[in-house]
């Protein structure tokens, strides 16, 4: 029975949250770095057979033109957030005509996470999601969201099952001048240092964020061009990640 305090729901609680970190400890290692003049995202991709068609498996997606988030754990946790994620970035869309800021989104996908913790019926989410995005207020953002809904801004993080080696290994190389080319670069370095296997263009995902120039967002208002937002997240082609491995 529980306590005045709450104690047992409070264990009951905790121990469904430690098994939904334990789900994202299991799952490839996912990082974020965020630089100078952008954000890499980038993840290991790998199937359990060699008989799944890898084209189909997605670790990197896009929300909406300026925001992209990648995850460790439960696949299909991760297919329910991200479509909730869109969802409500198309309702922001419609009532604010602008896409929302990554803080916002961030906040909105942590709510749905939370409320897991709190709902009968319902488990905890067995994800944890890094988001990165651009938007006008606080230029290119980098959040990680946790099983308990509880989330950060980062200037780089990483999780999944080589969470520890890679946060270490980013300590020792991160600085806030880094420039988006050796973000992707540290990012690749960095995955590659627990990587099991040979890594190729199959196996590794990779997501940036841009920061416009002036002209570009001018040619977004209306009347100075198209009036449609210049997408700011964009997923690497299996050709350009490629040549990244390359150098």
């Amino acid at each position: 029975m529980a306590s005045a305090e709450g104690g047992a729901y409070s264990y009951s609680l905790t121990v469904q949250i430690e098994h939904a970190l334990a789900a994202v400890s299991q799952g490839t290692t996912s990082l974020g770095i965020k630089a100078s003049n952008g954000i890499v995202i980038a993840t290991e991709k790998k199937s359990s057979s060699i008989l799944i068609d890898d084209s189909m498996i997605e670790k990197v997606a896009v929300v909406c033109p300026n925001i992209g988030i990648v995850y460790s754990g439960m696949g299909p946790d991760f297919r329910v957030l991200i479509a909730r994620a869109r969802k409500s970035a198309q309702a922001y869309w419609k009532v604010y005509g602008e896409y929302p800021p990554t803080k916002v989104l961030t906040q909105e996908i942590a709510t749905v996470m939370q409320e897991a913790t709190q709902s009968g019926g319902v488990r905890p989410f067995g994800v944890s999601l890094l988001v990165a995005g651009w938007d006008v207020h606080r230029g290119p953002s980098l959040y990680q969201v946790d099983p308990s809904g509880s989330f950060w801004a980062w200037k780089a993080s990483a999780i999944g099952k080589n969470m520890v080696n890679a946060k270490t290994f980013l300590e020792k190389r991160y600085n806030d001048d880094i420039s988006l080319e050796d973000a992707i670069h540290t990012a690749l370095l960095t995955l590659k240092e627990g990587f099991e296997g040979q890594m190729t263009e199959k196996t590794i995902e990779i997501g940036v964020v841009t920061v416009p120039t002036v002209e570009e967002l001018q040619a977004e208002k209306p009347g100075g061009g198209t009036g449609r937002p210049r997408p700011t997240f964009r997923k690497l082609s299996e050709e350009e990640v490629k040549d990244y491995l390359a150098l």
